[in-house]
Order: C-alpha cells, then sequence, then structure tokens
C-alpha cells in the first residue's frame, strides 16, 4: 500500500473517495444538508454543503465518527452512465447538482454516478476500489466558501479532510503538521513582513519590501545563470486575442482555467501560459540551422482561474509568475538540450539546499497530436535519463496536453515532496503554427519545442523557501543580512560607519540606533531572522572592530570590519 500511495494518481482517487464518505456522513446525520461539490485536493479533500447553520465542533466529531462507520462497511464503489432525464430526476431537490447537469448536458459531457452501498453522488470518477481502502480519516476544518467560487452566489458550509490507507500515515502526518505549523509560510511572511494577502485580490500576492528582496535574488540568480547558457530574455503581453488560444491549442483543453476579457467588440484571453508568445517571437524572424537551438525565456506574469477553496497561500494562487523557457531546436538536439536543462536544474537546486527526485509522465487522455509524436517525444526524455544514469519512476498518462514531460519533485527539511521544475517535449505546437528553419539542405524544416521552467511558480518556490528555512534565509536570500547595534548614543556615528561601509560592499545592512537596550535589540534582530548582528561600544570604536553575533547565538569579538566585509562577500558570492 506504501508503494501506491506514492502515486499521486492513486492518493488523489483515495481522497476523492473519503470526499463521498463525507457526503454521505453528512446528509445521513444531516438530512436536510444538500451536498454540492466534494473534489481531492493537493493534500486532502473538502466538500462544500448547502445547510442552514454553520457546522460545529462537536458537529466535525459526529460526522468522523460516521464517517468511520461507512468505511468500516467497505462498500464497492460502482459507477454509472445516466442520461440527463435520470440526473435530474435523481437529484429533483438540490439545486446545485441540477444547475452541474444542464451544464455538463449541454457542453457534451457524460454524466455518470458513483455509488457507495445506498449512497449515490454526481461524480465524474476517480475513485479507489471501495471505502474499506480507507483505513485512517481526520475532518481538519470548516469554512465559509461562495458556491463555485462567486460572491454573488450563496454561501456554503465547507469541510474540509484527509484520509489516509494506514492508520500509522495518519499518525505520522498528524506529527508533521505540528512541525510544519512552526514554519508556515503565511504565519512567517506577516512576522518577517515578506508578503500579505488582501481581500480586494483573492488569490494573488503583494510582495512587501523584504519579500521583494527575495524574489529579486532568485530571479537574479536564475537570469545570470541562463545567461552563461545563452538563453536570451523577452516580454510578451499578458492578453492576446482568442484565436491564438484556439490554434495554440488550450481553448479545446485548457478553456476552463482562463480568463476572458473583450476588447473592441472583440474577444481575448489573459494568458495563462507564455508558449504562445514565445512561439510568435519565434516566427517573426527567419531562422538558419546555425542559429539553433534558439533559447527563449521571460519571468511571465500568467493568471489560472482556480476555485476559492483551493487557494492557500503562495501555495495555490491566481495570478503568478514563471521563470518560463522555450527552447527551440532540431530533432538530432533534442537530447542534448534535455541535458543541459537538467544540469541547469541540478545547479540551482543545490543552492538552494534541494535534492530531489524525477518522475516521467506520458501520454494524456485529452492529448493532442499523433502516437507516433508522442512516442518520438517520450522517448528523447527517456534515452536523456538513461544515459545520464539518472533514476526516475513513470506516471502513465500524467503529461501535458501536448507532450510528455519529465518532473522534478524536490524534498525540503520536513521531508515532504514539492513539484516544480518540469521539462517537456513538444512536437504539437510548431506543426500548428507552421514553424520552421533552414536546415543544412537548404530546406524548411519544422523545429522542435521544449517547454522549460526551474522554479515554476516564483510565488510557490519563495512559500516552499520559507517553511523550507523557518523563514532564517541563508545570507545571499537574506532580506536583511547585518543588524548594527551601538551600545550608546556615543557609539552612534561609528556605528554609521560601520552601516556606510557594508552597505557600499552590497551588503543589506541596517541600523538599530534606538533608544532600548541591546538585549532588546538582539532579541528584536534575532526574531527577524538577521543573519549577523554587529555592536558596537566603546572598545570597538577605540580600537576599530566590530563584536559579531551570529544566527546561531556564536559571538566574536576584535574583529576588522575589512575582514568581516570580506567574509560575507565570499558566503554570498558562493551562494552557501
Amino acid at each position: 500500500m506504501a508503494g501506491k500511495w506514492s502515486e499521486q494518481e492513486y492518493r488523489q482517487q483515495l481522497w476523492h473517495t473519503a470526499s463521498h464518505v463525507l457526503a454521505e456522513a453528512v446528509t445521513s446525520l444531516f438530512p436536510d444538508a444538500k451536498p454540492t461539490i466534494g473534489p481531492p485536493i493537493e493534500e486532502g479533500f473538502y466538500y462544500d454543503f448547502d445547510v442552514k447553520k454553520p457546522f460545529t465542533p462537536d458537529d466535525l466529531k459526529k460526522i468522523e465518527q460516521k464517517m468511520s462507520e461507512i468505511i468500516k462497511r467497505n462498500d464497492k464503489i460502482v459507477g454509472k452512465e445516466i442520461s440527463k432525464e435520470e440526473a435530474l430526476q435523481l437529484f429533483k431537490g438540490n439545486q446545485f447538482k441540477q444547475e452541474l447537469i444542464n451544464e455538463f448536458a449541454g457542453e457534451g459531457k457524460k454524466l455518470t454516478v458513483f455509488s457507495q452501498g445506498k449512497f449515490l453522488d454526481l461524480c465524474k470518477g476517480g475513485h479507489v476500489e471501495s471505502t474499506g481502502k480507507i483505513k485512517a480519516v481526520k475532518l481538519v476544518k470548516t469554512s465559509g466558501a461562495y458556491w463555485r467560487g462567486s460572491e454573488k452566489n450563496p454561501m456554503l458550509q465547507r469541510i474540509y479532510g484527509i484520509a489516509f490507507p494506514e492508520k500509522s500515515m495518519l499518525e505520522e502526518w498528524v506529527k508533521r503538521v505540528e512541525k510544519a505549523e512552526k514554519r508556515n509560510h503565511l504565519r512567517l511572511g506577516k512576522e518577517l513582513d515578506l508578503f500579505s494577502m488582501q481581500e480586494e485580490a483573492p488569490g494573488t500576492v503583494f510582495f512587501h519590501p523584504k519579500g521583494k528582496i527575495v524574489w529579486n535574488e532568485l530571479e537574479g540568480f536564475l537570469r545570470k545563470e541562463q545567461f552563461k547558457r545563452g538563453y536570451v530574455e523577452v516580454t510578451t503581453p499578458i492578453i492576446m486575442k482568442e484565436e491564438l488560444w484556439k490554434k495554440s491549442g488550450h481553448w479545446d483543453h485548457y478553456k476552463e482555467n482562463m480568463y476572458f476579457t473583450e476588447i473592441d467588440e472583440e474577444g481575448y484571453a489573459i494568458k495563462p501560459m507564455n508558449c504562445p508568445g514565445h512561439i510568435l517571437i519565434y516566427k517573426n524572424s527567419r531562422h538558419s540551422y546555425r542559429e539553433l537551438p534558439q533559447r527563449i525565456t521571460e519571468f511571465g506574469i500568467v493568471h489560472r482561474h482556480e476555485l476559492s477553496g483551493v487557494l492557500n497561500g503562495l501555495f495555490r494562487v491566481r495570478k503568478f509568475t514563471q521563470d518560463d523557457a522555450h527552447i527551440f531546436c532540431s530533432l538530432k538536439q533534442i537530447e542534448e538540450e534535455i541535458g543541459k536543462v537538467i544540469e541547469l536544474i541540478d545547479f540551482v537546486y543545490g543552492k538552494c539546499g534541494f535534492s530531489y527526485h524525477i518522475e516521467l509522465s506520458t501520454k494524456p487522455e485529452n492529448a493532442m497530436g499523433s502516437d507516433e509524436a508522442w512516442k518520438k517525444a517520450t522517448a528523447a526524455l527517456e534515452n536523456t535519463l538513461k544515459k545520464r544514469k539518472a533514476k526516475f519512476k513513470v506516471n502513465e498518462g500524467d503529461g501535458a496536453f501536448y507532450g510528455p514531460k519529465i518532473d522534478f519533485h524536490i524534498k525540503d527539511s520536513l521531508g515532504r515532496t514539492w513539484q516544480c521544475a518540469t521539462i517537456q517535449v513538444d512536437f504539437l505546437m510548431p506543426e500548428k503554427f507552421e514553424l520552421f528553419f533552414i536546415n543544412e539542405k537548404d530546406e524548411r524544416e519544422m523545429p522542435i519545442m521544449l517547454h522549460r521552467v526551474v522554479y515554476g511558480s516564483m510565488e510557490r518556490f519563495i512559500g516552499i523557501l520559507i517553511e523550507h528555512f523557518a523563514g532564517a534565509f541563508p545570507l545571499w536570500l537574506s532580506p536583511e543580512q547585518v543588524r548594527i547595534l551601538a551600545v550608546g548614543e556615543n557609539f552612534n556615528k561609528y556605528a554609521e560607519e560601520v552601516h556606510r561601509k557594508l552597505v557600499e560592499s552590497g551588503i543589506r545592512s541596517k541600523l538599530d540606533l534606538s533608544n532600548e537596550t541591546v538585549s532588546y535589540k538582539v532579541r528584536n534582530a534575532q526574531m527577524q531572522k538577521v543573519n549577523y548582528i554587529v555592536i558596537v561600544g566603546e572598545k570597538e570604536k577605540n580600537n576599530k572592530t566590530i563584536a559579531v553575533r551570529e544566527r546561531n547565538g556564536k559571538v566574536r569579538f576584535n574583529e576588522k570590519i575589512d575582514g568581516f566585509v570580506e567574509k560575507l562577500r565570499k558566503e554570498i558570492d558562493e551562494k552557501k
């Protein structure tokens, strides 16, 4: 079972099944409750209910107990396709289900219901074989949620939960959550004044000056490394015409995740991805084989519609920035270019303190393009990994709609894994956009397109880093690298002199010349996770030295300023 649990698809199936168990438990205890939707999410599941009053903590205990009873029955999960008329009759008392039925039927989608015992729910599927596969379940919290994420709709009550195929896994999860809570990026983001989330812009992030420093350091680091490797940087529009997205395939395969607008009575879409813009830049010029590969990169802002229930701080947002790149190369260059991207990812993750594992994802059901193109693309990824003797696992059917991919899952200090970097091989968009280069035979040849990110979402990567380091960033990323404290007013001028020297050396230094006690100032700097605290008094002023307190509590006296600056510059430049 532990082996299956490592597969994201199986976890989603078990959590989806648990959401149905939750729906049955709630409707059996609260007959007037109307179940609406209950998907699996990144970790766990939720279900939204239309009820007369909010659920209480005591209600959750009763519901959890009822779920355990349902699980013990070990009912098989059985699905079947039904007609629109049957579906409307089955859910005639539930206006929310009826809205979904009419919408799905209008779009030509199949209507299916899944049952466990006597309980039945409208659902597209994706379950484990029976409720008994769930061995442990815990309801985590409740909240209010508008139907379909719109404040114009009724307010529903949402219940979040988690489930596991073994009881010991729940015990481990509870311990991990307790540890993770101390590192929660939303709490640390507020305490360290890195960013905020505002009601006026749900699913988007307001980065404060200190948070923007972390952002700029990450962006500058990758920009420098990409420049060394022959990338050119571009900027593309956020809003482009609908026709572009229809041509790229996003309209047919990604429309439900996109935002739309109208300008001069013409349809436009806000970009969910950067690839079509990079294609237009490539297509704007004529290319020779001598110019390939063309490596185009952009820190591009994208918008993707996410339901309000799955929004989660920096980890799941509606507007984010991708460190996106697209490499246009010839068929014989594919494996070499994939190898170079892997080397870049390996280097960057090493400097951020992450190890990782690799997964290869193959053709999904809703893919576009021929089997032959998919086989070539998949083989290119697989061959490159094997030549590098890289360990990887295969996720059947989990590729992007336009091509197979390899994903890099980093491991943080709590042992959690996060999918960030990805490399995707695309034979299809170059064909749809009729891209070409002039080959050695002076003939037109279609280039192959590699899609690539290293950080992935900048917002999400920063959230991961905050929790990985518990807000105590390494020196090169730290918003405040040094804080200088004077033990009294008589030494303020010398403190200012030291501060000026650090700033001139490119070190982020802050002066604390307040009238508070030194112990208070030190404690305040420690709470702000400052890497080095410099204290100056009479002895330091007379000897032209400083006392340095490291973040681990170690104190050094009689340190020369030039020597201190040199050590810090070395630590920053080497990104230790």
